[in-house]
Order: structure tokens, then C-alpha cells, then sequence
């Protein structure tokens, strides 16, 4: 959570789906980027909720009253006092701001507070670096700045590509190789961050995305993929013969396949095996083959990221699946207690109507 610098409410929006509601706009400035989200005041109420339930203390800042309007007024949306709506938002201001600042970490550093933020889950890094947003972080307007983001990277590495060619055109074999490995790493965070996105459609659809909008960013993801595939094969494949009127100097260097058909064999080579187990040969993957060794490597972190910040998630839900489950056994034992106590007292009132019978008997 360092990484985020202010929150602000900057506004609200009255909006009629499912029924008439207000949403309140909160700016989050991080830094290096900055988003919005869009949350509902019943929002904040279930994260104060979770924050003092999650960490046995509540945050060090109370919510602007739940009562603001009066649930006796039968005016529309449109009639409410902007001075009420403008009262609330400062409230959620300082709420927000109150946790962010706050000397102990563990309201912002809780994973509702994140997942109500949109904030990334998981290693900081992720939060600064490249790789982009967390899977379960993207909100429906975020999630477009991610594709537009993806969408620059690979004019970016068009351009590297291209200068490549020139470069190679002049003869300046080094500086074309250079332009080439830079365009490999940009394509390898490029194919991590189109991951990440695909995955974060699939969180937005099942929070309620239309069918529409969905097949349209489906369908947005499927060209970001076909243009990795395409740069993947334009980075692979190095040129063999020099454009017409180039210098032979300029000529790309061997394949590695043309080495070894060259060379042969080589008989002091020692086979690469595993510390344990058979020996197994490592496979390519459509992911891996266009990479070079960096970009393996970095692909590799990547996923280790992501693994982590999904153990993460695992770690909270079994978390408050603890709570719940000490939550249900202690009212068992309540109402354990209770059961004792009501059979105690039919005994007793069992033993008093035996009593009465007799005596009435004897009346009788």
C-alpha cells in the first residue's frame, strides 16, 4: 500500500439499475498511474463491517451517518439536497483518507481494503512495475486503460522492429541485434500483461458484465493476442539475406539449427540432466518459443507473482473461514448452554405438576 499516494471523492452519480442508487467516484493516485472506481455508500458500510470484524478494531475514522436522507422522503433522485450528497462525500474523503494515513497498516494492508480500492493483490512490484494490474483487480474502466496500455506497448515494439531493419539495412549489425532483444523484452511483458487481462474479463463477467460489452472486449483481447503472435514470429525469425543494394556485412547471423548442421555434434559435451528424477528435455510453448533467455526469466517472475498473490487471496479466504467457523462454534456452545438450562428448568417444572398431582389425588 505505499504505492498509493491520495485518495480522493471527487463526486457522485445517481444511476437507475437495478433501482434508483447514488455512486460516488474515488480517484486513486499511485505512483506511477493513476484509476477510478465507483462505489455505493451500502459499499463503504459492508467495508467498515469487514475492516472491524477482520482486524478486532475498527478504522480510525467513523462514516458520515447512514440516516443523511430521510427514508420518509417521496422525492425522485434529481430533488435531493446537493448539500446532503455533498456532506456525505467529504465524509467518505476523510474515511478513506483516515485508513490511508493511519500509523498501524493493517486496515489498508487487509484484502478487503484492496479489493475495495481495486489495488493489485500480491507483491508490490506489481503495483509499480510493468506487469500491470492483478487479475482480480480491474474495475470496468481500468481494465480498458490496461488494453490501451498494451495497445502502445506494441506500436512500441513495431517501431523496434522496424528500426532493426534500418539498422541492418546499414550494415550496423550490433545496433540492430540491440533494437531486436529490446523488442523481445517488451513482447515478453507484453504476453504476461495480455494473461493478466483475460483473466480480469473473466472476473468482470462474472460480476455482471452484459453479454455484449463482454463478446466486444473478448474480441478486443483476441487482436491483442494475433498481434503477439505476429511479433512474436517478426522478432524469432532473424533475416537471412540483406534487402536489394544492402552490403553483405548486413546479412543476419547463422540460425542456431545452421551451426549445429555445420559443426556437428560435439563429443566432449556433457548432457544437461536433472539433479534428481530422468532426464526430460524442456518443450517450447507458443508462449516461450519467441523468447530469449531474459525473457524467460521474466516471464518465469511473472507467474511466481501471480502465484503468490493467489496464495494470498487462498490465505484470506481461509482466514475468514477460521473466524466463521470459531463465530459458529461459540454460539453452538450458547446455545448449548441454553438447552441445559430449559431442560433443567422442565425438570424442575416436571418434579413441581408431580407434587400436584398427589396432593389433588389425596383430595380427591
Amino acid at each position: 500500500m505505499t504505492a498509493i499516494q491520495a485518495v480522493y471523492v471527487k463526486g457522485h452519480e445517481e444511476r437507475s439499475h437495478p433501482k434508483p442508487h447514488t455512486v460516488y467516484r474515488i480517484e486513486i493516485q499511485a505512483s506511477v498511474r493513476s484509476w477510478s472506481m465507483w462505489r455505493r455508500y451500502s459499499e463503504f458500510v459492508d467495508l467498515h463491517t469487514e475492516l472491524t470484524k477482520s482486524t478486532s478494531s475498527p478504522p480510525p475514522a467513523s462514516l458520515p451517518p447512514k440516516h443523511t436522507f430521510s427514508i420518509l422522503s417521496l422525492r425522485p433522485l434529481h430533488d435531493r439536497d446537493e448539500g446532503l450528497l455533498e456532506e456525505r462525500r467529504a465524509g467518505l474523503e476523510v474515511y478513506l483518507r483516515a485508513i490511508i494515513s493511519a500509523k498501524e497498516d493493517k486496515w489498508r494492508e487487509s484484502f478487503a481494503f484492496k479489493e475495495f480500492l481495486g489495488v493489485p493483490v500480491g507483491k508490490q512490484g506489481t503495483m509499480d512495475g510493468g506487469a500491470g494490474a492483478g487479475a482480480g483487480a480491474f474495475s470496468s474502466s481500468s481494465w480498458l486503460d490496461e488494453h490501451l496500455e498494451l495497445q502502445t506497448r506494441i506500436r512500441d515494439i513495431r517501431a523496434d522492429i522496424n528500426k532493426r531493419d534500418a539498422l541492418s539495412d546499414r550494415g550496423d549489425v550490433a545496433a540492430s541485434h540491440t533494437s531486436n532483444v529490446q523488442a523481445k523484452k517488451k513482447l515478453a511483458e507484453i504476453l504476461g500483461r495480455v494473461q493478466t487481462l483475460t483473466r480480469g474479463l473473466q472476473e468482470l463477467a462474472m460480476g455482471g458484465m452484459s453479454e455484449g460489452e463482454l463478446q466486444r472486449r473478448t474480441d478486443m483481447v483476441a487482436r491483442l493476442q494475433d498481434d503477439c503472435e505476429k511479433l512474436g514470429k517478426m522478432v524469432t525469425v532473424a533475416r537471412q539475406t540483406s534487402r536489394a543494394g544492402a552490403p553483405s556485412s548486413a546479412k543476419a547471423p547463422a540460425s542456431e539449427s545452421d551451426r549445429a548442421a555445420l559443426f556437428g555434434p560435439t563429443s566432449f559435451s556433457k548432457p544437461v540432466t536433472r539433479v534428481f528424477g530422468q532426464a526430460a528435455q524442456p518443450r517450447e510453448t507458443e508462449v516461450t518459443r519467441p523468447l530469449d533467455s531474459q525473457g524467460l526469466f521474466q516471464l518465469q517472475k511473472q507467474q511466481m507473482d501471480q502465484q503468490d498473490a493467489q496464495a494470498a487471496q487462498l490465505a484470506t479466504i481461509l482466514q475468514r473461514q477460521r473466524h466463521l467457523g470459531e463465530a459458529i462454534g461459540a454460539e453452538l456452545a450458547s446455545q448449548n448452554e441454553l438447552l441445559d438450562s430449559l431442560s433443567n428448568d422442565v425438570d424442575v417444572v416436571g418434579g413441581k405438576l408431580t407434587a400436584a398431582k398427589k396432593q389433588l389425588n389425596r383430595l380427591g
